[in-house]
Parts: structure tokens; C-alpha cells; sequence
């Protein structure tokens, strides 16, 4: 037992022992070039799974090798095996063999920046203590390269007692081949052994330790100098009392008169200074022009007005590009509900198809290729390292707030998703930051959140030029920004009343400026589509057949006596055409009236007292009630709902929110109602996934009911004001 809970310990993964390869872990620094190399030498045969027991990613891909299949496992990036996030704990626990359900690793694919061998060289000595086989692969070699930077990669393995040492160039497989041998032969390879010297005073204690016990010398490190992470509680239960006590007077000792993280940090440093001189030549080189661009764009103002006429970019290709690729999918969708009819000749069965799952799910997959633009921009930049500098720039307005750079990072991870975005806190240190940060991050808007944004912005924003910028893409932007302005608001207020503080310190390692490899890009954007479809074909198809039953239960039953009725007592004196067209229309009138004292209906006019001050009638009251579990939903509801009213026909979602109007006649979608819409769904919270993570994230339900209660409150306000003022 350690800290009150049992440990399961495969001890055959920590003794050093060979065993055949089953399963390789991928191990690195952040932006070393590490999920390159593994796409490149996996490609598709790939899958993506959940850690257990946590939310971060699992990567797991299988590569051919001359001696049969062999796993690769992309574990997170780490610095070291200190873990200071809860990324890094998963790195660090899954190199140990501590992560339960997981098969310990055989092997190590160690992965080294040749163009920042400093830091990798760091990590890299600290993994060598582990006991396993180890491979290196050196990454970037074509960056180094260009920076006038050689690594001797013979030199640098006689330095690590013989380990392989690999240069390979990832984006174009250059010494790819040579790579994959020396993994297939990885599980003949002897275990790799700790560089000696590095921390003569940490060896005195752990290397007798690890001869007694026949356990890597890097678990008894890690109690050392990590008391109260997993690897230093499974050194503890494997050991007795005397040697508990032992390691307790080894700390007291060796960190006495400094902290046990800085003085590691030193010893490692200085190995690492030192052999980066003996392994590394370095050239002259002549600035690039990706230089001076980099080194112009880390300047303060230049920095942030390229950050922000980037991001301006971004929403104006949102609408700009994906409006064709829209308008075949609503073409197609439109198509193929007809046919549904048609094919199943009418009926409940056919309403099922047609108004529950292509108009529901169909309404939510138009928007995929702006969800996919918008995600492009995003793996671009962040692969390119411009992310990273976003964080750099903004420490300063971050700090305004309370917060710093460290916080930005969640916050943009947030505009795909508010869960990501919040998991990604775990790198902030202080709690009170980090929970300002988790409040803050659910008003930036996530990709749930741009259906919504563009179905009502293409409906009722004119598809026109303001100058060289297009109105849509304007108003776009002017959304994200007014959630970004919020988020930090909430943080500025959070931080001075509940959380008081000292400000953070902040400091980040920037990653250099290089070209995106597309072939990282494609796979990141595959996976995002995996992702989209999933909800859709899940969640959101799940939605969309619970609210058609609701729109479609009960029946009025006598439709079809009162349309048979209608029929016969037309004029005789009409023509055909008329005739269609008069039927049509109290087709449609019938239809209203079933929608309306349907459950939906009935629900819609329970709720509607409170909405109306809003400007919404039952139908949009009853659409934003369905959303609150997941607000990308919305978009389907509202698709169920209008597909069999008296605005459905052949027209577009569009157009039929357009032309939905009040008893009176007056249109429910005016302007301001539909700004105050906007508004709302900037800033209420509807994503039950959201609210879980925070309640997990801060171990506490008072939390994510206070940003549940704020936000929508906050919502609801800016919807009142901003209908009420502009009617």
C-alpha cells in the first residue's frame, strides 16, 4: 500500500530484464518532432484511445518491421521524469509501467531535437535509467542543418554507453529505414545502462539500492527527488522499512541547503552542456528568411498585430471557402430526404428519415467544412510553433487579468473544445489560477458552438463586402473576440474577489519557427474529422430521433379527414396548378398545428413566458431548452422543427427561420431578436461534458454550478438588452 491505495507494480518492467518486444513507447521532448516520426512510421495503421482513468490521449499505432508487426505508443511530451502537468504524469507512469491496463513498455524510442540537443539531452539521460532497451532518433537534423548545426550521432552514442543513435528527417523519411532495423532488433539489444558520473552524490544511494533489488536505479531517483509522484510510491512499496528510512535520510541530506528539483536540474545541465560541445559542430549560418520572419514577429507590437490579422484570416476562409462544399452537402441532404420520401412512401416510417435523421443530422453535417477550416488554421499554427508565441504575446494582457501566458494556451485549445481546453489547466501551478483559468475558458468559442454562429450569421447577415473584408466573416470575428473579452472579464473578476492572489510567474521555452509538415497536418485534421463525425452519427443523431418523436407524438386524428374535406371543397373552376398549391399550403397548415400540440410543442409553450422577453416564440424556447446537454445539438433541433412546419416545403433551414413569423404575422427572426440569440449562445453554458470536466477538474460541484448559474445568467441578460433596446 502507498498513500493509502494499492499499487500494482510490474516488476519485471523495472528490473532491467529483457523480454521480446510487444510494445515500444515513443518518449520526448514538447515540439521535438516526436508525433512526426510517428506518423511517418506508422501512417494509418493508427488508432486513438483515452489513457484509462484520464482524459488524455492514447496514440497507438503498429509498424512493419523485417521481424513482424511492432506497437508504437506516442506517449505525451515530456521534459523530464519530474512531471509537472498531468500529461507529463501519464508520460512519465506509462515509461515506468505504472498505468494500470496498459502493457509496460519493452522498449524505448527515445526522440532528440538536433536542433535543441540541450533539452533533449536532458531527458534522454534520465530515461537511460530505466533498465530498458533504447533506441535515438534524432529529429530536426535538417533544421540543425540550416542553423549551420551538425550532431556526430557516433560520438553522441559512445557518450551513452553504445545506445543507437539515429538522424532522421521525419518529413521526408530520410534515415527512416536504417530507424525501423534497429527497432526490430530492439528486444536482442542489452539493456541501456545510466551514464555514470552525471550526480555522483544521487548514485552513492540509488545504484546499491538498484544492485540489491535488481529495480531501476530511476525509480529510487524519482523518490529522491519526487516524493509524492507515482514512480517514487511504487519504489516505496517494493522496499522495506530500513530502506523507507534509508531513502528518507538520503533526501535530508543531499537537499539540505537546496531544493531537490533544482539541484537535479543543475548536475543534468551541466552533463548535458558538456556533451553537447563534445557531440555538436556548429557553423556560421546565414539568416533565412523564415528567420528574419520569426525574430520580426517575437517583437511585442508586430507579434500581436500579426496574431491578431492571422486570426482575422482565419474567419473570413471560414465562410469564404467552405460555402460551396455547404451548399452541396444542403443540396445533397435536401435530395435524399426527398428520395426517403419517396422510397417509403410516406407515413411515420418515411417522417422518421426524412424530418428525424437527414433533416436533424444533415443540419449539423453542412457545417463540417467550416469546423474543418477552422481546425486547419489551428493544427497549422500550432504545428508551425506560432501557437506558442500567441502565449508569449499575450502574457502581458493575461496578466491583467490575474493570470499569465500559461493561461492562454488552455483558452485557444478551447476553441475547439471547452473539456481539452479545461484539461490543459493542469500545467498552470497554482490552484487559484487554474480555476480562474477553467471559468474563464468555457466563453471562448468552441467549434459546438460555430453552427449555431453560422447558420444565423448566412440567414441574416447580407453576404457583403466592407472594404476588402466580408461582413459575414466580420461579425464572426467580432463573436470570437466578444468571447474572448468575456472569458478574461470573468477571470479579472474572479481573480479579485474569490481567488485572490499574487500574480503568476510565467516562463515558456519557445519552439522554433518552422513549415508545417502536411503530412501531421492531414493526420491531426483526420482526426478531428473522426471526432465531428462520431457526435454526429452518436449524439447527435440520438437527439435528432428523440425530438422528432416528440415533434411527431401524439397525432391529431382527424388530419386526414379534415385535408380529404379541404380537397373536395375547393372550386371546381381552379386549375391544377392552383389546386397542388392550395393543398400544399393546408398541408403545411396542418402540419404547423400537429408541431404545435405535439410534446414538443406543449413543452415549447411551458417554457415560452420565460424566453419571450427574448423575442423567442415556442419553437426557438423549445430548441435551446433540447440544446442545454450539448449546445451543437441546436442546429438539428431547430432542422426536426422546421422541417414540419409551415415553412418547411423545399426550402432551406435558412429560409425557413426567415419566414417564421408570430400568430400575428410578424416575424419572430428580426435583427435584434437575432443578436440577442447571439449573444446568448457567446456566452450561456450548454455542454453537460463542460460542466463534468470542471466538477473533476475542481473536485468540487460548487464550481461548475457557479459558472452554470453565471454564465446563463450572463446569457440571458445580453439577450434581453440587446432585443429589448434595439426593438
Amino acid at each position: 500500500m502507498a498513500n493509502g491505495a494499492e499499487i500494482r507494480i510490474p516488476v519485471e518492467s523495472l528490473s532491467g530484464n529483457r523480454r521480446k518486444v510487444v510494445s515500444i513507447a515513443v518518449v520526448g521532448t514538447p515540439n521535438s518532432g516526436k508525433s512526426t516520426l510517428f506518423n511517418r512510421l506508422t501512417g494509418l495503421r493508427q488508432r486513438t484511445a483515452n489513457y484509462p482513468g484520464v482524459t488524455v490521449e492514447r496514440h497507438v499505432g503498429t509498424l512493419r518491421g523485417s521481424g513482424g508487426a511492432i506497437e508504437l505508443v506516442d506517449l505525451p511530451g515530456t521534459h523530464g521524469l519530474t512531471p509537472h502537468s498531468m500529461e507529463e504524469a501519464v508520460a512519465v507512469d506509462a515509461v515506468f509501467g505504472l498505468l494500470e491496463g496498459c502493457e509496460p513498455p519493452a522498449g524505448l524510442l527515445a526522440i532528440v531535437d538536433a536542433s535543441n540537443l540541450y533539452q533533449g539531452l536532458y531527458l534522454l539521460q534520465q530515461l537511460l535509467e530505466l533498465g530498458l532497451p533504447v533506441v535515438v532518433a534524432l529529429t530536426m537534423t535538417d533544421a540543425a542543418a540550416a542553423a549551420g548545426a551538425a550532431v556526430d550521432a557516433e560520438r553522441l552514442s559512445e557518450r551513452l554507453g553504445g545506445v543507437p543513435v539515429m538522424s532522421t528527417v521525419a518529413t521526408t523519411g530520410k534515415g527512416v529505414a536504417p530507424l525501423v532495423e534497429q527497432l526490430a532488433a530492439l528486444a536482442e539489444r542489452p539493456p541501456a545502462v545510466s551514464v555514470p558520473g552525471i550526480w555522483p552524490e544521487l548514485e552513492a544511494v540509488t545504484e546499491p539500492l538498484a544492485g540489491e533489488t535488481g529495480i531501476a536505479p530511476a525509480l529510487f531517483s524519482r523518490a529522491l527527488i519526487a516524493p509524492d509522484s507515482a514512480p517514487a510510491a511504487a519504489a516505496l512499496a517494493l522496499v522495506d522499512d530500513d530502506k523507507r528510512s534509508a531513502l528518507a535520510r538520503a533526501r535530508e541530506a543531499l537537499f539540505a541547503d537546496v531544493p531537490a528539483q533544482a539541484a537535479e536540474a543543475r548536475a543534468r545541465y551541466a552533463w548535458a552542456r558538456d556533451a553537447r560541445a563534445a557531440v555538436l559542430r556548429q557553423q556560421a549560418a546565414s539568416k533565412t528568411l523564415l528567420d528574419r520572419t520569426a525574430a520580426f514577429l517575437n517583437r511585442p507590437w508586430p507579434g500581436t498585430i500579426g496574431l491578431f490579422l492571422v486570426m482575422l484570416a482565419v474567419f473570413q476562409a471560414v465562410f469564404a471557402w467552405a460555402t460551396p462544399f455547404m451548399d452541396l452537402i444542403d443540396a445533397g441532404s435536401a435530395s435524399l430526404a426527398a428520395a426517403s420520401y419517396s422510397a417509403l412512401g410516406g407515413g411515420m416510417l418515411a417522417s422518421l428519415v426524412a424530418d428525424g435523421v437527414i433533416a436533424g443530422v444533415g443540419s449539423v453535417i453542412i457545417f463540417l467544412p467550416q469546423i474543418l477550416i477552422l481546425f486547419l488554421f489551428i493544427i497549422v499554427l500550432e504545428d508551425s510553433g506560432y501557437l506558442a508565441r500567441a502565449a508569449y504575446l499575450m502574457d502581458r494582457v493575461m496578466r491583467s487579468a490575474g493570470l499569465s501566458g500559461q493561461s492562454i494556451i488552455p483558452m485557444i485549445s478551447s476553441f475547439a473544445c471547452a473539456v481539452p481546453g479545461i484539461m490543459a489547466t493542469r500545467v498552470i501551478p497554482q490552484r487559484r489560477d487554474r480555476i480562474a483559468t477553467i471559468l474563464a475558458a468555457p466563453f471562448m468559442t468552441c467549434s459546438a458552438r460555430l453552427p449555431v454562429y453560422a447558420l444565423l450569421i448566412a440567414a441574416f447577415v447580407p453576404r457583403q463586402s466592407v472594404g476588402p473584408m466580408n461582413l459575414q466573416g466580420l461579425v464572426l470575428f467580432g463573436l470570437y473576440a466578444f468571447g474572448i473579452v468575456m472569458g478574461i472579464v470573468t477571470a479579472l473578476l474572479i481573480r479579485r474577489t474569490a481567488l485572490r492572489g499574487p500574480r503568476p510567474a510565467f516562463a515558456l521555452m519557445l519552439p522554433e519557427f518552422r513549415r508545417p509538415n502536411l503530412r501531421t497536418v492531414a493526420f491531426a485534421l483526420l482526426g478531428r474529422v473522426k471526432v465531428f463525425l462520431y457526435r454526429a452519427g452518436t449524439v447527435i443523431f440520438a437527439v435528432a430521433v428523440l425530438i422528432w418523436a416528440l415533434a411527431y407524438f401524439p397525432r391529431l386524428d382527424d388530419t386526414d379527414a379534415r385535408a380529404a374535406a379541404f380537397v373536395s371543397g375547393l372550386p371546381a373552376e381552379l386549375d391544377a396548378g392552383a389546386r397542388a398549391a392550395a393543398t400544399a399550403d393546408f398541408q403545411n397548415r396542418l402540419a404547423a398545428e400537429q408541431l404545435e400540440q405535439s410534446v414538443l410543442g406543449r413543452m415549447g409553450h411551458f417554457v415560452e413566458p420565460v424566453f419571450e422577453p427574448l423575442g423567442w416564440d415556442w419553437r426557438v424556447s423549445a430548441a435551446v431548452i433540447a440544446g442545454f446537454p450539448a449546445r451543437e445539438v441546436v442546429v438539428a433541433v431547430l432542422g426536426t422543427v422546421y422541417a414540419v412546419g409551415s415553412e418547411a416545403d423545399d426550402a432551406t433551414l435558412a429560409d425557413r427561420l426567415r419566414a417564421s413569423t408570430w400568430p400575428d404575422g410578424s416575424p419572430v427572426f428580426t435583427l435584434p431578436m437575432v443578436i440577442g440569440l447571439l449573444i446568448f449562445y457567446a456566452m450561456c453554458l450548454q455542454c453537460a461534458a463542460t460542466l463534468a470536466v470542471i466538477r473533476r477538474e475542481t473536485n468540487s460541484w460548487g464550481w461548475p454550478a457557479f459558472a452554470w448559474v453565471y454564465m446563463t445568467a450572463l446569457g440571458y441578460l445580453g439577450a434581453l438588452l440587446a432585443f429589448q433596446l434595439g426593438s
